[in-house]
């Protein structure tokens, strides 16, 4: 099929610029590559785009999920050149005669089951400041500082965590808690091709990491996994950014994200549940309200997942955490002699509390870590709710709408 032909025109599938976080998940997934890139934006072909919808479930934000009904499809120069979607054509109204043919059927029941679970179509909370968002490209990178480079992961476990602080100088960089920047890996891949860019979570509140400093910090994960032949492969990202030394410059593409956001809402509560480096946006949410004070009457709740407690990021400076300020729960897996227990396991203990807090108009929840993580957090979330007499795919849904629900997970 030559693009998906619909009655009136052409639908044609877009990415949003302003939501989309360059993870390069739907070029991968998309079975006739009819996804492509630049150093700007992520576009779909409408001559190659089938609407097979391959690509919608893996999307942690839903930026993939856009069809517009056009007489004429928007070229790959106009999408590059987006910096977010055109405003939407109204569509004519179908006349009775028009039914809906079998690839439109078989879109929209992947639509729906791509929205039936945990991700879906994300937004931000309505109380979030605006981002600004690709403000540099790979042609035409941020170029930062590194001020630090420490490890906050026990020395000597297999979990090698470090957290990164990049200086921008002169150089106006905003962000926002819960966005995340690019940073490309200097030379070329085995096929003589540059590096692709790899996302990092800010891990750092908006006014620095610290306070009135242009700068931020990011909580990266080396990746050394072993093969089956005996040998081991090395994250060519990870790796280069764990083993940055200070006054190393780095190229930054970015910022990104417009849905992840923290609420402004000092009343909000925020639930926040995460495995390993998933905790690096929780990490500046949790930097902002303590930097508040009394003026945050919102709690903030943890449920944080790791093997041990050597494996955890920040382990020492969460022991440091108000309790007023945050209600934490550590969970570890693999400690010896201790049964294994996982976050949703402890959101089942703490049951009564969540309950009361899904029952709350200003209850935010994120979801951030391993792919893995959002079959347990959605199965005890479903659980909670049904003992407090609410039923959690109508509340999920409610919330996102609302911008009380969001998932990154990779």
């Amino acid at each position: 099929m030559d693009g998906m032909i619909a009655a009136g025109g052409l639908k044609q599938h877009l990415i949003d610029p302003e939501i989309c976080i360059r993870c390069n998940t739907c070029e991968a997934t998309c079975p006739i590559e009819a996804i492509t890139h630049d150093d700007n934006n992520y576009v779909v072909q409408a001559e190659t785009c089938n609407g097979c919808m391959a690509c919608v479930p893996p999307c942690p934000t839903g930026a993939i999920d856009n069809w517009f009904q056009v007489n004429a499809p928007f070229s790959l120069d106009d999408q590059f050149s987006w910096q977010e979607l055109p405003p939407k054509p109204a569509e004519a109204p179908a006349s009775d005669d028009d039914a809906p043919d079998a690839m439109d059927e078989e879109a929209a029941a992947l639509i729906a089951d791509a929205h039936s679970g945990a991700g879906g179509k994300a937004r931000a909370p309505l109380s979030a400041s605006k981002p600004k968002v690709n403000l540099f490209n790979r042609a035409n990178p941020a170029i930062a500082r590194v001020t630090g480079n420490i490890r906050v992961t026990k020395s000597g476990t297999s979990s090698d965590v470090h957290h990164i602080i990049l200086d921008f100088g002169a150089l106006t960089f905003p962000v926002l808690e819960g966005q995340s920047i690019g940073i490309v890996p200097p030379g070329n891949d085995a096929n003589g091709r540059p590096h692709t860019m790899r996302l990092y979570s800010i891990s750092s509140p908006r006014e620095g990491e610290k306070t009135g400093a242009n700068n931020l910090a990011l909580t990266v994960k080396r990746v050394a996994e072993p093969r089956e032949d005996g040998t081991t492969f090395h994250g060519i990202a990870s790796n280069y950014v764990c083993d940055l030394k200070v006054g190393d410059m780095v190229n930054v593409v970015g910022p990104f994200g417009a849905t992840f956001l923290m609420p402004d809402d000092p009343d909000a509560d925020i639930l926040m549940i995460c495995t390993g480096t998933g905790s690096a946006p929780f990490r500046g949410f949790t930097e902002r309200r303590r930097r508040a004070g009394t003026v945050a009457k919102g709690r903030l709740h943890l449920f944080f997942g790791a093997r041990t407690p050597e494996e955890l990021p920040y382990f020492g400076p969460l022991q440091k955490v108000s309790a007023a300020l945050m209600d934490q729960h550590l969970c570890y897996s693999r400690v010896p002699g201790v049964a294994k227990e996982y976050v949703q396991d402890r959101m089942r203990a703490r049951a009564a509390d969540l309950a009361a807090l899904l029952r709350k108009p200003a209850t935010h929840i994120y979801v951030c870590g391993l792919k893995g993580l959002e079959a347990g957090v959605e199965s005890a979330l479903t659980e909670i709710a049904s003992t407090a007499g609410l039923d959690w795919p109508t509340l999920r849904a409610e919330m996102r709408e609302a911008g009380r629900w969001h998932v990154e997970t990779y």
